[in-house]
């Protein structure tokens, strides 16, 4: 899928008042079996999508949008299950924020993304359906909507072009939740969502993951051994350990930004915010 990169993109694969009908999306699956470019994490290996992985995703993306609609919320976050971590007891991959700027615009979905086979990220915009069709492991999805306060102040941001204010281009998915070396495509989301509850303007990643720290952010730990550390660093761009705390890293314990330690971090912080989540079999 051809991300843009924050540019205003229109989401081919869901407008309107309701989803592509089956044999739609067998015929636009026709222009799409280029292979797609592997973005956070995914595997560099060409892989087609076939009719049943396009009908899958344009029906979550359109389950998503009507649930957003129906919440009259302005800014969200959402969550897929791009790979399977069940190992690591998390089951979504990947989060970014979705937002429209105003009431009766589509919903626009704004995240990091690491490009196959590098060690550098960039952020991009691009519709729902886009969203869901980056090498799902499941068909599921994770949206929680934040207080109204909350929303307004990452409206703000959004708004204003600033969602580059956070963002460090040197990719690690395994990012050290409180070094400023590196940063995962999660860990762009949270910081993101702090910045926004600080009271100082343009705070640095440093200020930010010091105020973290202070508000209770807890990252999940992954225990992964020193062979597993060794072949990954060695074989995958995308992969470091060198930001993270010697003593922890020796002990196969790697504290990294998930999507499961931002949301429970905002509902620490905001005990009012909804959840949804949607599944298509």
């Amino acid at each position: 899928m051809d991300h843009k990169r924050l540019l205003r993109s229109t989401d081919v694969f869901v407008t309107g008042h309701r989803p592509l009908p089956k044999l739609a999306c067998s015929v636009l699956l026709t222009s799409m079996l280029a292979v797609l470019p592997a973005w956070a994490g995914r595997s560099c290996e060409p892989r087609a999508l076939d009719a049943t992985q396009v009908i899958k995703a344009m029906d979550l993306a359109y389950q998503s949008r009507i649930a957003l609609d129906k919440s009259g919320a302005q800014v969200a976050f959402i969550a897929r299950v791009g790979q399977d971590l069940s190992k690591y007891n998390l089951r979504y991959s990947h989060m970014a924020i979705v937002w429209r700027d105003h009431p009766q615009g589509q919903w626009l979905v704004v995240h990091e993304l690491n490009a196959c086979g590098t060690a550098l990220s960039d952020l991009y915009d691009e519709g729902l359906g886009s969203f869901f069709l980056d090498d799902m492991f499941a068909y599921e999805t994770k949206i929680v909507i934040p207080e109204e306060a909350s929303q307004a102040r990452l409206v703000k941001i959004l708004r204003q072009s600033n969602p580059e204010a956070m963002h460090e281009a040197k990719y690690n998915m395994v990012a050290y939740a409180f070094s400023s070396k590196y940063q995962n495509s999660n860990q762009w989301v949270l910081e993101t969502y702090a910045s926004a509850q600080m009271e100082k303007e343009n705070p640095s990643r440093n200020e930010v993951q010091a105020w973290l720290k202070q508000a209770g952010y807890q990252a999940s730990t992954l225990e992964i051994p020193m062979l597993t550390r060794l072949g990954g660093r060695m074989f995958r761009a995308n992969v470091a350990f060198d930001d993270h705390p010697f003593d922890r890293r020796m002990a196969g314990h790697i504290d990294a930004v998930t999507v499961d330690s931002v949301y429970r971090f905002i509902a620490q912080r905001e005990p009012q915010m909804q959840v949804l989540e949607l599944k298509v079999k």
